[in-house]
């Protein structure tokens, strides 16, 4: 377990997370670029702000929220994991929509729902009838 500068509750917790979602740190792409706005000579001398991609996902993530780079660190791996996380569950409510969706095209009509159809159906036809050509027969 790496030292980010946070609490070891923090840094185990977020790393239990990120094993439960299937993330290795093998996985990630870690890159360190000097941030950018105020800070003056810090900002220009050190690369504070971490840049973070997933590889598999292809999610990528940039933090300089907080002066230090172990911070950082910290920081835009918990941000990384609450990416995938949301990728995750909207992938699974989008299958369950789905399911939803062919469930409720399965389902059997009630008889109110066949009554009201027959009813559209035969107005329809009706219209229709209407619309036939008039032949005159010219004697």
């Amino acid at each position: 377990m790496e030292d980010f500068g946070v609490r070891k509750e923090k840094v185990k917790a977020l790393y239990d997370k990120m094993n439960s979602l299937g993330i290795y740190e093998k996985d990630i792409l870690e890159k360190f670029i000097r941030s950018s706005g105020k800070g003056g000579q810090n900002v220009n001398k050190v690369s504070s702000c971490v840049y973070l991609k997933h590889i598999p996902t292809g999610i990528e993530v940039k933090c300089s929220q907080e002066r230090y780079q172990a911070i950082n660190r910290f920081l835009a791996r918990r941000i990384l994991v609450n990416k995938i996380e949301n990728l995750l569950k909207e992938k699974e409510a989008e299958e369950k929509r789905k399911i939803a969706q062919i469930r409720r095209e399965k389902r059997k009509r009630s008889d109110w729902a066949k009554e009201k159809i027959l009813k559209e159906k035969h107005i329809r036809s009706e219209i229709k009838t209407l619309r036939k050509k008039v032949i005159f027969d010219e004697e």
